[in-house]
């Protein structure tokens, strides 16, 4: 299940930025901290205190800047976004969960192999040897940093629950939006400058909370 939820979640990423910016689309999928806050609330029965419900809520109203009707960024492409979100959220989750009871490196060599086992009768139809041949390297940056971002993903839940966790994920807005500037030349409008910044003091707010309230319980 995870490996199909990380699939899902990926040619999601794919298809969305093809047709939508770096920067916003990164901050629409900031979305999913308070999505698997929600489903771990409710299926792993983890506290969620009120402040964190005022802070979700307002990187929710972050993102409805980003994506605000009649902006540049909005129409049917915010569809792989929103199912992204609903499956990675579901995707940390269920992580939480595994990394409790399995070893980290047996839950990412079984993911990883749903995964190929289930894209590569797909690549037999497309496929593309000089187009191959040419992104080959690029194939293999993605390769070891996805890897190793999803290694460290494990061992952290291993370590910290998904509510503790999901807020540091706002941190890719800053990433998105730099890479998207060097490798697109794209900067973000007024409208999504103001949305990303809402999203992102929400996630540092949430971020800090959780600082406060693991140093409260350590006293």
């Amino acid at each position: 299940l995870r490996g199909v939820l990380l699939l899902s979640t990926s040619m999601c990423s794919f298809f969305g930025l093809q047709h939508l910016p770096v920067a916003e689309f990164t901050a629409m999928v900031m979305l999913t901290p308070m999505v698997a806050t929600l489903m771990a609330a409710v299926t792993l029965k983890n506290h969620v205190a009120h402040h964190r419900w005022v802070l979700m809520l307002l990187g929710l109203v972050g993102v409805l800047l980003v994506v605000r009707p009649g902006g540049q960024v909005f129409g049917w492409a915010l569809l792989f976004p929103v199912v992204l979100v609903s499956t990675y959220a579901w995707f940390q989750v269920l992580t939480s969960r595994l990394s409790t009871d399995e070893n980290p490196y047996t839950t990412h060599f079984y993911t990883g192999l749903v995964g190929a086992g289930a894209i590569t009768p797909i690549m037999l139809f497309s496929w593309d040897t000089q187009a191959l041949l040419q992104h080959w390297p690029w194939f293999l940056v993605l390769g070891f940093f996805g890897t190793f971002g999803h290694l460290m993903l494990i061992r952290a839940f291993n370590r910290a629950s998904a509510v503790v966790l999901s807020p540091y994920l706002y941190t890719q807005i800053a990433f998105a939006t730099l890479l998207g500037w060097w490798a697109f030349d794209h900067v973000p409008d007024a409208w999504a400058w103001t949305g990303i910044a809402v999203i992102a003091s929400s996630g540092v707010g949430n971020a800090l909370l959780s600082v406060k309230e693991a140093s409260a319980k350590r006293q």
